[in-house]
């Protein structure tokens, strides 16, 4: 029998328990964690260096950064957000360093440091980690929740679910009548075969991705005709993007993977999307500045010429793409071959063919539907003591420190709501 059981050994679950134990000593508290290892994703994440949150701290800009989310955590962030989350673990003996791209790690630059804190603390606190525990069926009685587990039976006053995306949990919940969104994946990289980034892995640069309704591009969006309509993307996304062996990532890839993570799903994750290379220019802007190099370097080969702040092994592709050879010079090439290379380094179309599993993030979108938990505690609306923490809500972000703050700040809100009870 204990006070409140948390099922899930990862972030969410730990820093509950943590604060739990910390504000009310006298509680009986175990963790159930259905692997032998703990605070796994907290392992791996952030390339085993675990980004524990990001520089934003301001709660109305922190929670643009959530897809799914954004209107049910701006109360909960004005209660404890990414400064809050500094202060514990600076309090708690681990030092941090903000990274100039706002994502906040610890300064030993290992996500063991943040498990050590985790573990020592839950040891000195009195909660109880009870491994190889995996829940099979809970149900509230008369005497409060009765958890089975694949070994042993409990009971509590208290039950906070903190297990993440696991099918199981969701089923058994679905059984107890809360509506679970269906999960489909979240910050995933695009599989791109095409000729003009192939060969050339690990090129990066600033771009605009887009992607428009209903996959369909028959209309180029070039703004030839001033009489001519544009067409508005549904997908939106600027930054860094990294072309890769099997494809583009990225910043920016991640950033549509995340805000599109149900429209590419119905997409089967084969669509097309419009980068532009050169962010600053569109393609009229771009094609008068390339008139201008015409005349300008009209002795110099395209090939050779840095007319333009691109990448050197992207800039070959894309001039190749265009139909201009490496010794044609800027006097030579034609009115068309002009345009077809504004157009490639603008609006350059490019077919998506799948996806792959950005490896230091393991997210998805899909959960618990967030109009049945009240997050002013975290609580069920419909069952008794029943909490939730983390991503088993309907609620994720993109990468940079986001997904962890939202485990932080649920596990914070949980502990105050059950130790105000």
């Amino acid at each position: 029998m204990f006070d409140v059981i948390i099922v899930g050994g990862g972030a969410a679950g730990f820093f509950t328990a943590i604060q739990l134990a910390k504000s009310k000593p006298s509680l009986k508290i175990a963790i159930l964690e259905r692997g032998k290892e703990v605070l796994g994703k907290v392992k791996i994440s952030g390339g085993g260096r675990c980004n524990v949150t990001h520089a934003e701290f301001d709660p109305n800009m922190l929670v643009k950064n959530y897809p799914r989310g954004e209107k049910e955590l701006l109360g909960p962030y004005h209660t404890f957000a990414s400064g809050d989350t500094m202060a514990f673990f600076e309090e708690h003996g681990v030092s941090l360093k903000i990274e100039d791209d706002g994502r906040i790690f610890p300064v030993s630059d290992s996500s063991q440091t943040i498990i050590d804190c985790f573990l020592n603390l839950t040891q000195k606190l009195g909660v109880k980690v009870l491994r190889h525990s995996a829940v099979t069926h809970f149900e509230n009685t008369a005497k409060g929740w009765q958890i089975k587990t694949i070994k042993h039976s409990y009971e509590c006053s208290k039950l906070v679910l903190a297990t993440g995306s696991n099918p199981k949990i969701w089923n058994l919940l679905k059984q107890l009548g809360h509506t679970i969104e269906t999960a489909v994946p979240s910050l995933f990289t695009f599989i791109c075969k095409d000729t003009r980034i192939a060969g050339i892995p690990g090129v990066a640069t600033n771009a605009i991705v887009e992607i428009f309704e209903n996959n369909l591009l028959e209309n180029k969006i070039t703004v030839k005709l001033k009489s001519k309509k544009t067409r508005t993307p549904i997908l939106y996304a600027d930054g860094p993007v990294l072309i890769t062996h099997w494809g583009l990532s990225g910043p920016a890839i991640l950033k549509l993977s995340a805000w599109g993570a149900r429209i590419l799903h119905d997409y089967k994750y084969n669509f097309k999307i419009i980068v532009n290379w050169m962010p600053d220019y569109n393609y009229e802007g771009l094609l008068g500045y390339l008139r201008e190099v015409k005349e300008v370097e009209g002795r110099k080969t395209v090939l050779r010429t840095k007319a333009l702040e691109v990448p050197r092994r992207l800039w070959t592709n894309l001039v190749k793409a265009s139909g201009i050879d490496k010794a044609d010079k800027w006097a030579d090439i034609n009115k068309q071959q002009l345009e077809n290379l504004a157009a490639q380094l603008t609006e350059c179309e490019l077919k998506i063919e799948g996806k792959s599993t950005f490896k230091e993030e393991f997210v998805t979108a899909g959960g618990v539907d967030l109009k049945e938990v009240d997050f002013r505690t975290y609580k069920s609306k419909l069952l008794p003591d029943l909490y939730f923490a983390g991503e088993i809500l309907n609620v994720d972000a993109i990468t940079g420190g986001f997904n962890f703050q939202n485990a932080w700040t649920g596990g914070y809100m949980v502990a105050k709501a059950i130790t105000k009870t």
